[in-house]
């Protein structure tokens, strides 16, 4: 049986979901230019996700990853985010070797649900608790970006944050169903605990990818 190191060459072809150009929206680095690669796949399988579409892998067909980076260095910030679906389902390390190579900064948003390969400039964990972190990522990150849907997840986020680097940044982020109804409350548990951060999916409110 084939494993996902051979169906993807080692990590030389990825299942793309999509590219584009654009600002980040969340957290540490919103406003930011960079290149944007969507990875398909992913078993975590969060009820309020907002990119169901990149669950399935087998809807998108292997891609070279030269050619993703090609692609990507021909823009002005030299920075890529790969995100998903979960990137951390696939081999990664060929991937970001090439991406540094080519004067390009890596960044990744991932669950943790699998183990992170890679060397990466920037990681922003957000765990989830239908499939929680392992346990060698927490003092890699970076960023810890805990999405909030009712009082009940600050809890999750707080035991979350115990494991992280003291360096870590710490963000709270409204699911975005619920932001305008949780925000007061929500607000007011950053100021009172201001290790924490809120972090607002900027992007939609600019209507932007």
């Amino acid at each position: 049986m084939n494993t996902v190191a051979d169906l993807f060459e080692g990590g030389r072809k990825l299942p793309l979901m999509e590219e584009f150009y654009t600002l980040q929206g969340e957290g540490h680095n919103v406003g930011k230019a960079a290149y944007f690669i969507r990875i398909g796949g992913c078993d975590v399988g969060c009820h309020w996700c907002d990119t169901r579409p990149s669950w399935d892998a087998t809807h998108f067909p292997p891609v070279s990853t030269d050619e993703i980076i090609e692609r990507a260095a021909q823009y002005p910030a030299k920075t890529v985010v790969v995100t998903g679906g979960e990137p951390s389902m696939y081999p990664l390390a060929y991937f970001t070797s090439k991406l540094r190579a080519s004067g390009l900064k890596a960044m990744v948003e991932t669950s943790g649900a699998h183990v992170l390969t890679g060397e990466w400039d920037w990681i922003c964990l957000s765990p989830k608790k239908n499939s929680p972190p392992k346990p060698g990522i927490y003092t890699r990150a970076h960023e810890l970006k805990v999405v909030i849907e009712k009082e009940a997840d600050l809890e999750w986020a707080e035991n979350n944050a115990r494991y992280v680097s003291k360096d870590c940044m710490l963000y709270l982020q409204p699911e975005w169903s619920v932001s305008e109804q949780i925000m007061p409350w929500l607000t007011n548990y950053a100021m009172q605990h201001p290790q924490w951060r809120i972090s607002l999916q900027s992007h939609k409110y600019m209507h932007i990818p």
